[in-house]
């Protein structure tokens, strides 16, 4: 078993990819794809992401993820490669763009992936959007709203950036293999979008009634 197995991350918009991407990529790896929000929590979770509270969501995430983390420190222990669909990363900039004002600062010993941060034109995004065939949650829409939070709120976490727009998923696959590989890819800048992944600051809630833009 390798000394060093991979855990990789996939963050990003909705509809850029992740979901197709990551069990792809946990194939191509031989990996495991651990859920971030592991099963125990998906009965509470639809209870959550009924109700309204920014704040009380955030903190049943953070919960899942850091049991999430758990099962990943033992599969990267045992020397078994990890891939997930979203981490940390996007628990904290979706809420935060969202108005949330709780102060976090994630514990240094959580496994840290390396991260590939998934973008396409927005035409193209909205168009996957429309596409799909399952219901959109009040949350999922409300981001929509803030898309541009979103990605400012990304932009601390240092990630691989891959412009997943004129590509197949076998391209998007190949180009991060190559990001790994290569450490450059003409689709995959490997600048980090940011410089500190653990903190994260309060922000003030916005007033009751107000409405993002």
């Amino acid at each position: 078993m390798p000394d060093h197995p991979l855990f990789e991350s996939l963050e990003g918009l909705r509809g850029t990819g992740k979901s197709t991407i990551a069990p792809m990529l946990a194939e191509a790896r031989r990996a495991v794809l651990v859920p971030t929000v592991p099963p125990v929590f998906q009965p509470l979770r639809r209870e959550v992401d009924r109700r309204r509270n920014v704040e009380a969501r955030m903190c049943f995430y953070l919960s899942a993820l850091f049991t999430a983390a758990d099962e990943i420190g033992r599969h990267l222990a045992a020397g078994v490669p990890v891939v997930v669909e979203s981490y940390f990363a996007r628990c904290l900039a979706n809420h935060r763009a969202l108005g949330a004002g709780l102060g976090i600062t994630l514990p240094p010993a959580l496994p840290q992936p390396v991260t590939y941060y998934l973008v396409c034109a927005e035409d193209e995004r909205l168009r996957r959007l429309a596409s799909r065939d399952r219901p959109v949650s009040h949350w999922d829409a409300l981001v929509e709203t803030v898309t541009g939070r979103v990605t400012d709120a990304y932009a601390p976490f240092p990630m691989h950036r891959v412009d997943t727009t004129d590509l197949s998923p076998e391209e998007v696959l190949r180009a991060i293999v190559a990001t790994d590989m290569q450490g450059a890819h003409s689709r995959a800048d490997t600048e980090p979008v940011g410089t500190h992944p653990y903190l994260l600051p309060s922000v003030p809630r916005q007033a009751e009634g107000a409405r993002c833009p």
